[in-house]
């Protein structure tokens, strides 16, 4: 399972109407074939600033929703709306936890 972090920036204006987006997508992207689950984090220095939080089977499964009609279509709209350019990292995580 690989876990997928997006930061988006978002101009002051257009934040609102990213989250208010965000309600009506949020279930189809949950759904999407090897989604396991998404969330939604909110900066608290910088309400501009949210994250997206996805765990996904495998890279072939981020993968292609990163190819499909739905991200095309939840980008195109969203693109326009961005301050700085969004960061994206893949990671996995790992399950000995932290040293003390």
């Amino acid at each position: 399972m690989i876990i997928r972090i997006v930061k988006l920036q978002f101009e002051k204006e257009r934040t609102i109407e990213f989250l208010d987006f965000f309600e009506t997508i949020k279930s189809s992207i949950n759904t999407f074939p090897g989604c396991q689950g998404m969330k939604l984090l909110h900066d608290i220095q910088n309400p501009n600033i949210v994250m997206t939080y996805s765990h996904w089977d495998n890279e072939n499964a981020l993968n292609s929703y990163r190819t499909s009609e739905l991200f095309g279509t939840v980008w195109s709209r969203i693109k326009p709306w961005f301050d700085a350019k969004p960061e994206a990292w893949s990671v996995i995580e790992h399950f000995n936890g932290f040293e003390k």
